[in-house]
């Protein structure tokens, strides 16, 4: 019945599209209509459009959106994105302090200014995105204070100190203190941290805490075939912990087109013959998986939007042949994907860090051609640690690299690119 009414709402929402014509929902700027459509959503009971459906998020037992809204770019003038975000159900927003420069939360400060009586059916993730030196709890409240004032709210319902933990030991008890203390005070609901590096450790770390309500992971198709990453999860799924995977695309190093190479095409045709793109497979590989309750992508416009409502809609499974060819394509294409082990570059380069950071930043210019975004990260990294790459022997990160990436190259690549 279930699935019978989901293929119900995918249809609906095919047949909303078709009604309101591409060229009147992918608009990005406002209209008088859209306005005045967007003035009637809080007045609504029922939902007018298609909703895309929730799942219970751990132990908090909040229903959020299956699919939840990335916002590393400006909404200050992407509001239709917000406002379609919300008629669709993507009720779980995804920001930090960095997102677009600050713009991101801007923007979801000024949609909330426009409708305030929205803001409890929304649940809003923020992070501190402090990446550099100690994290105090001086700096946290800094940081949320700041994210607090541009979004326009009293509280966020779930805030990550830690932007992309690799360790850890940096879940402190002085840390500890400060989400009990931001959560007494009512500017928080729940506390957890990302991770995009040393993930199976961070969440094997976690589960054994009784703080942590949640954590937004990278986790894709190629990441869900290590044993260690698979039993992390595990772990923090029977303590109750909320979990959400990101990067789910899983974009390597060097992939500058949607379809590149002879094994691109091969998934995009397996996937068209299915009746949804290599993308929604991605997505939808995922959400089969039941200990995760969302998946967080980067929707920059209407079309990916709603290509990834979709995919979400459509609750056609995968068969055992999608998810065979998704694991031929993962081992086909590794020596193009960081799977984020940095603990293994670190233990083989202990002079010369940050080798999984510049793998992510090139990633940034090549795949999502975040030119400045991943110029202002790389210029970050200490200066003695910069000067010194070009100079660098990586062949033993190259022979412990479980991906077999040609990382000398790859360093070199990222000099030329974001030096």
């Amino acid at each position: 019945m279930s699935e019978k009414r989901n293929e119900v709402n995918r249809r609906n929402f095919l047949k909303t599209l078709g009604a309101a014509g591409l060229g009147s929902v992918f608009a990005s700027t406002d209209s008088t209509a859209a306005q005045s459509q967007a003035g009637t959503i809080a007045k609504e009971q029922k939902p007018k459009f298609p909703q895309v459906p929730k799942r219970k998020l751990g132990k908090i037992g909040i229903k959020v959106s299956s699919l939840s809204l990335g916002g590393d770019l400006s909404f200050i003038d992407k509001q239709i994105i917000l406002r379609k975000a919300y008629d669709w159900g993507v009720n779980y927003w995804d920001t930090a302090h960095n997102y677009g420069g600050g713009n991101a939360e801007l923007g979801i400060g000024k949609f909330l200014r426009k409708y305030p009586q929205l803001r409890d059916k929304l649940f809003i993730v923020s992070k501190s995105a402090i990446f550099w030196g100690p994290i105090t709890p001086e700096k946290v409240e800094e940081r949320l204070q700041t994210s607090l004032k541009r979004m326009n709210t009293k509280y966020v319902d779930l805030y990550y100190a830690f932007h992309g933990l690799s360790n850890p030991e940096r879940l402190t008890d002085e840390i500890k203190q400060w989400a009990k203390s931001a959560k007494k005070r009512k500017l928080i609901r729940f506390f957890g941290f990302s991770t995009h590096k040393n993930m199976a450790k961070c969440l094997a770390a976690a589960a054994r805490l009784d703080w942590i309500d949640a954590i937004t992971t990278l986790y894709n198709f190629r990441v869900m075939q290590d044993p260690e990453m698979q039993a992390a999860i595990d772990a923090c799924h029977k303590a109750g912990i909320g979990l959400t995977a990101m990067k789910a695309f899983s974009r390597g190093v060097r992939r500058l087109q949607p379809v590149e190479t002879e094994q691109d095409k091969k998934l995009l045709g397996h996937f068209q013959k299915r009746g949804f793109t290599d993308q929604q497979a991605k997505i939808k590989v995922i959400l089969q998986d039941k200990r995760f309750s969302s998946v967080c992508v980067g929707m920059q416009n209407i079309s990916f939007l709603t290509t990834n409502i979709d995919a979400v809609l459509n609750e056609t499974k995968l068969t055992q042949a999608d998810i065979e060819a998704l694991q031929k394509y993962a081992r086909a294409t590794c020596s193009s994907y960081c799977a984020g082990c940095a603990d293994i570059c670190d233990s083989a380069l202990p002079d010369t860090p940050y080798v999984s950071d510049i793998m992510r930043y090139l990633m940034y210019y090549n795949s999502y051609g975040q030119h400045d975004r991943a110029k202002k990260l790389f210029a970050q990294i200490p200066a003695k640690i910069r000067s010194r790459l070009l100079t660098t022997d990586f062949s033993s990160a190259e022979a412990r690299c479980p991906q077999h990436l040609p990382v000398g190259k790859l360093i070199a690549e990222a000099v030329t690119k974001l030096a």
